[in-house]
């Protein structure tokens, strides 16, 4: 009998034990849930004098009874901005305004969840592009010659110069194309007569056959992102084989 009890006793504390651990499972709560859904418009574009409102959607668990959202460059952690928290049925929504004054480049966003005593439950990040276009830049030709000052008519005429741009200060530009204008003397108009890309530090060369004394300059018709400019004039001197120095 005495193995008996202590069977049925170890049946009954196995039981409590099984029934103790259902009961815990049960009371266990789910793991809060926090998610930055969306950003839009993602890139964030911005035109010079304008600002630009990106939205931030937040999904959050019912038990996150607050939200606060910050965003900062991604290689720049010192400047932070927050919004106001804003809290619907379904989620957070924020709004943050960007203009050409914000950094250009790769953003990060820190949503952090909290419960009603303050405590911090969960964090999210998500990464967004911020684009700022700050309009064209402007540019200059440098140091425009057109050699010899003078020279027999049906020989070379050679021209140089530097296409420069501003970028936080001037710097040649290489790649673009520089065209050479020549008006004749008596003339108005101005006739194209050679080009040149421009190469290292924004140096240009071109060549071009004399026929008619005449001012020449170089211009450059600008991009999307450039200003056009238009160099010095120089003025050469064309004569004939009668002509004699």
């Amino acid at each position: 009998m005495r193995k008996i009890a202590l069977g049925i006793v170890s049946a009954l504390v196995g039981g409590a034990m099984l029934v103790s651990g259902a009961g815990a499972a049960s009371a266990t709560k789910t793991d809060t849930q926090l998610k930055i859904r969306d950003i839009t418009p993602n890139p964030v574009v911005v035109k010079a004098g304008a600002e630009t409102t990106a939205y931030f959607d937040i999904g959050a668990s019912s038990d996150v009874q607050k939200v606060e959202l910050s965003v900062a460059p991604a290689d720049n952690g010192f400047r932070t901005m927050r919004t106001k928290d804003v809290k619907d049925l379904e989620g957070w929504r924020f709004a943050i305004g960007f203009n050409e004054n914000d950094p250009d480049g790769k953003w990060k966003a820190t949503a952090v969840a909290f419960d009603s005593a303050g405590k911090e439950l969960a964090k999210d990040e998500a990464f967004f592009a911020v684009e700022i276009h700050k309009g064209k830049a402007d540019t200059a030709i440098w140091n425009f010659r057109a050699d010899p000052y003078k020279v027999r008519k049906g020989k070379s005429i050679y021209f140089s110069g530097r296409l420069v741009v501003n970028d936080d200060g001037w710097e040649g530009v290489r790649g673009e194309k520089v065209n050479i204008y020549h008006r004749a003397n008596g003339s108005s108009a101005w006739k194209w007569v050679a080009s040149d890309w421009t190469g290292r530090g924004g140096k240009f060369y071109a060549q071009a056959k004399a026929y008619r004394s005449g001012t020449f300059r170089a211009v450059y018709a600008g991009d999307d992102e450039l200003e056009p400019a238009k160099s010095r004039t120089d003025y050469v001197k064309v004569y004939g084989p009668w002509w004699r120095r």
